[in-house]
């Protein structure tokens, strides 16, 4: 139970710290297969490797603490890129996110959104380990700019509490969010070593 909660928390965090008009169903007219290309993309990964569902959620994670939800973990400009940050040191789940985005562009070329993909594969990855299922809101658009330095503020495992408490507050959370937070990823990093 307690993991359902920190799980349920660290999707209103992160839906929360998402720029633009979001709405359920945005894609209905544009796309409106996009939630299930999605799902369909996550499910094959999940089916064929258990522990890629954390790995969707800590990418996300990962993407939404820096700049917003806006899929800037994902642009690959050369070695500053965000991704290569220190503090985005074993974050993966790349080449889901890659897949869905070349399914979503054969059925409707350049209308979804990285950043929805990877939010909508956290919200399937999350349905699949037996989390609750949930709608998210879409219509993020996609950040422009990624470079490593804008990562330097990622919480790290070496951080001191202060210093933990500083990062969170600079996002606008507060102590709580980062015990619940931290103690989702805590988890569910145990549980991905445990399948």
């Amino acid at each position: 139970m307690a993991l359902f909660y920190a799980l349920l928390f660290a999707l209103v965090f992160l839906i929360r710290y998402s720029a633009g008009q979001l709405k359920i169903g945005f894609y209905s007219e544009t796309c409106p297969e996009a939630e299930s290309i999605v799902s369909s993309v996550v499910q094959d990964a999940v089916v064929s490797d258990p522990n890629l569902a954390a790995v969707l959620l800590r990418l996300h994670f990962h993407d939404c603490f820096v700049e917003g939800c806006d899929g800037s973990i994902l642009i690959e400009n050369g070695p500053n890129a965000e991704k290569h940050a220190f503090g985005h040191q074993g974050v993966g789940g790349f080449e889901v996110i890659e897949n869905a985005k070349a399914r979503l562009d054969d059925a409707c070329p350049g209308v979804v959104s990285c950043a929805d993909i990877v939010a909508l594969a956290a919200r399937d990855a999350i349905a699949l380990s037996n989390g609750p299922s949930y709608q998210v809101p879409t219509g993020r658009r996609d950040g422009e700019v990624s470079n490593v330095t804008l990562a330097d503020d990622m919480p790290d495992v070496s951080d001191s509490i202060q210093q933990l408490k500083t990062k969170f507050l600079h996002k606008g959370l507060s102590e709580k969010d980062l015990v619940l937070l931290s103690g989702m990823l805590s988890l569910s990093l145990s549980l991905m070593h445990l399948l």
